[in-house]
């Protein structure tokens, strides 16, 4: 009788244990994901990885690779298309050197363009149809499962950034050794985020009360809470617009002048600008103000920060540029992650982080107040030379849109962050993009971790064992 109650107490602890564990798997297989981030100064490619296992339930995703794409934006190949698509191979290349070849066949590819190609597809349709169509034959060509190419909005730019920092930070979920669940933190610390390009900039973030406009309104289910938030693109204020943009009314207003000094750029700088280049350009060839004078000017620099920002600010004056730059916003709202060129603007100035509002504005100061001459002959000259010239008129121009146009102030400066990377992985829209088409986010809680932890399989395995042994010993005596 009681080896017989041995034996079936050992069954029973062994059913039990089976039944307790609801899903029993092999080891997790690693997935890989790749997107083209295809912007309108230059192209990156980004490759993520993440466990099977982890799909639909957590989505925890690490960064593999980051390539820079050599030459400029795709969408600079309007005459030339197929240059567009042959631009991308390298890349492409490097990345299949990552991804184990068994499982390229399987890898989702995207590339998502933003507002160098907003801009060309106002300007010419045909050529950007073209483009895109060039990059996704190139893309065709290679061992992973194409997606498709497209053109994001202005806002879904800004959401997807929002996603990527509230992501990699844990804002939306984080893990509970303690609880072995993934758990919604208790004070959900929620970011805010600055995405400044070449051709537009993007603010988002959480708003305290109802969004102004239903076109800049998203509502997002995340881990099984809603999120509202505010999203704003606004196209011809990236910085190489707005350059662009100065750069025209200082011409205009010194016509028939082929020499314009340019208060932005160092003392002893020149540089010369084909008038046709701005004509062209859909930020600045609507002005009928170019139409008559030379075909080039000079722009010579004054390396003059105080008459840097006042001519950079004159050009968000409502007055002048009508509802397109009034910047209606919600209240600000939290902290917020400043990325992309905020950031490397930023960083060339060697500042450390929480520096407060002044002492950035008299770092600024120092550096427009250089000389060409002294700037190339500095440490700083080999911080990309192409850029060298024009980082006192971005860092002013950072100044003017953070405060002037998205009303931060000097104690709210303290609640924006510069920073490209979080969590391992680099910080833009691409990776909130392809969790968002591959339902890596799920709108639903994660559910709370399944069966048992190895160390109490191992001490129920022991313990039936045993069981049986000592059953069968007193069976045999």
């Amino acid at each position: 009788a009681i080896v017989g109650a041995l034996v079936a107490l050992s069954i029973i602890t062994l059913v039990l244990s089976l039944l307790r564990v609801e899903d029993v798997t092999l080891p997790p297989t690693v997935k890989y994901g790749m997107v083209f981030d295809a912007g309108s100064s230059h192209t990156s490619l980004f490759v993520y990885q993440w466990d099977s296992d982890k799909e639909n339930d957590t989505g925890v995703v690490s960064q593999t690779l980051s390539c820079d794409v050599q030459g400029q934006g795709i969408s600079s190949y309007a005459n030339n298309p197929p240059e567009a698509g042959n631009s991308l191979r390298e890349c492409l290349d490097k990345a299949l050197q990552v991804i184990p070849a068994e499982k390229q066949r399987d890898v989702p590819a995207y590339l998502g363009a933003t507002a160098g190609m907003r801009l060309l597809r106002e300007q010419n349709s045909s050529a950007t149809e073209q483009v895109l169509a060039e990059v996704a034959k190139t893309m065709q060509e290679y061992p992973v499962a194409f997606k498709g190419a497209r053109i994001l909005t202005g806002e879904e730019e800004g959401a997807y950034g929002w996603i990527t920092i509230n992501y990699l930070l844990d804002s939306f979920t984080k893990y509970s050794p303690k609880a072995h669940a993934w758990l919604r933190p208790e004070a959900a610390n929620i970011f805010g985020a600055l995405d400044l390009g070449g051709a537009s900039t993007q603010i988002t973030f959480m708003p305290e009360g109802s969004v102004l406009s239903q076109n800049e309104a998203s509502e997002l289910t995340l881990y099984g809470y809603s999120y509202k938030i505010y999203a704003h693109s606004y196209l011809c204020y990236g910085q190489d617009e707005m350059l662009k943009r100065l750069a025209k009314e200082l011409i205009v207003e010194s016509l028939p002048s082929t020499r314009v000094q340019h208060p932005c750029y160092p003392e002893g700088y020149e540089e010369t600008v084909s008038l046709s280049s701005l004509r062209a350009s859909p930020c600045t060839g609507s002005d009928p103000r170019l139409a008559p004078g030379p075909s080039a000017v000079t722009l010579q620099g004054r390396g003059s920060a105080s008459a840097c920002r006042a001519a950079l600010r004159s050009l968000l004056n409502p007055s002048a540029c009508g509802q397109d730059c009034a910047f209606p916003q919600p209240p600000l709202r939290g902290q917020f992650i400043a990325f992309s060129a905020f950031y490397y603007n930023f960083k060339f100035l060697n500042l450390t982080e929480g520096q407060p509002l002044a002492t950035v504005t008299e770092a600024i100061e120092g550096l427009c107040s250089r000389s060409w001459q002294d700037v190339c002959s500095s440490a700083w000259s080999h911080k990309n030379p192409k850029r060298l010239p024009k980082y006192c008129a971005n860092a002013n121009y950072i100044l003017i849109l953070l405060l002037d146009a998205y009303k931060f102030n000097e104690s709210s400066w303290n609640n924006i962050c510069f920073q490209m990377k979080a969590g391992g992985a680099d910080v833009g829209w691409t990776l909130g993009y392809m969790l968002n088409l591959t339902n890596m986010v799920p709108a639903e809680a994660p559910a709370r971790l399944k069966g048992h932890r190895s160390s109490l399989w191992a001490a129920a395995i022991a313990f039936i064992i045993l069981t049986l042994v000592l059953g069968l010993a007193a069976l045999l005596l």
